[in-house]
């Protein structure tokens, strides 16, 4: 499926952009990730531990795996991290079909990359015709890559990771990046997750990817969903965020990757963001890629998560 937006959010993110070392975070690009910052060290079989002076944390496996756990925002002692996870690989979709739970129950097996890196690898099943490999790196000491690649057992129509993350209650605050914001006379800009709009919110890539939310796949029991759509994204950026607004986490994507946005509203206990990576066919032996970066930081305005947005585009190439 062919999304006319791409191009455009393509050319509004392609420009260079270069981030002062006074403003308080850096990134990495994610095609060249560096040796000497950051890494995850073993701590024993499926655990593994990372602490870059601003975030720490853990991965491991006891009856789950569900991602970055434990974390802590390290200068202001904030819990980060909610129950289960984030960047937790939850929901497996094709066209009308959920595979299994959740991908967090499925088997798995991991590993330290020589970059200290950390390799997560999701088995295939007869009932799970998808191998998922997710790899975790530090790009700074405020921020963290994951790549998803997927290698596909059979043809798998519209397939969707749906990629989650949990906070704690000291981030209530939900606001996703659209292209019309009602809230500021049709003009882009971050919307606020408002219980007025519905319970839960999902706002997609451009509307042509409705069909894909939409065909019944949410109506699966247990625990469907009836998501309420919202504006279209100007780019795919999340924010979790304290009540005062004094400490903001923000998740992102390149649009290619991302098709959809979801949040409860904002003071829902479940404290989550979601995205929706991949969103398209994949053929029966074919690897695709999709990639998401977490950013932490107090203090940050808009302008200054949407610069933080196009140094991470910069990482990846860039064409029509």
């Amino acid at each position: 499926m062919q999304n006319r937006n791409l191009p455009m959010l393509r050319l509004m993110f392609a420009a260079v952009f270069v981030i002062s070392a006074s403003a308080g975070v850096q990134t990495a690009s994610p095609s060249s990730p560096s040796r000497t910052g950051p890494v995850f060290t073993s701590t024993g079989k499926d655990k593994y531990a990372f602490d870059t002076g601003i975030l720490r944390g853990e991965i491991r496996r006891d009856d789950l795996m569900l991602g970055l756990s434990s974390m802590v925002h390290v200068p202001s002692g904030t819990k980060v991290s909610g129950k289960y996870g984030v960047f937790s690989y939850y929901r497996v979709f094709t066209t009308n079909q959920r595979y299994g739970h959740a991908a967090w129950e499925w088997p798995s097996d991991s590993k330290l990359l020589p970059d200290g890196a950390v390799q997560i690898f999701w088995f295939a099943e007869p009932n799970q015709p998808v191998e998922i490999t997710a790899t975790y790196r530090l790009s700074s000491q405020a921020a963290i890559d994951v790549e998803t690649i997927v290698k596909a057992q059979k043809d798998l129509p519209h397939f969707e990771v749906f990629l989650a993350s949990y906070f704690t209650e000291a981030f209530p605050g939900s606001r996703v990046y659209v292209d019309k914001n009602p809230k500021a006379e049709g003009k882009p800009g971050f919307m606020a997750a408002e219980k007025s709009f519905g319970d839960w919110l999902m706002f997609p890539r451009a509307e042509d990817v409705l069909p894909i939310i939409q065909d019944g796949r949410w109506e699966k029991e247990p625990n469907p969903v009836k998501w309420t759509i919202m504006p279209c994204l100007a780019a795919p950026i999340g924010v979790r965020q304290t009540a005062a607004g004094n400490l903001a986490v923000v998740l992102m994507a390149p649009p290619e990757d991302c098709f959809a946005i979801s949040t409860p509203y904002q003071g829902e206990g479940h404290y989550s963001t979601y995205l929706s990576l991949f969103g398209r066919d994949v053929r029966a032996g074919q690897t695709v890629k999709a990639h998401c970066r977490l950013v932490i930081g107090a203090g940050l305005s808009s302008d200054r998560i949407l610069a933080l947005y196009k140094e991470y585009m910069k990482g990846f190439a860039i064409s029509d």
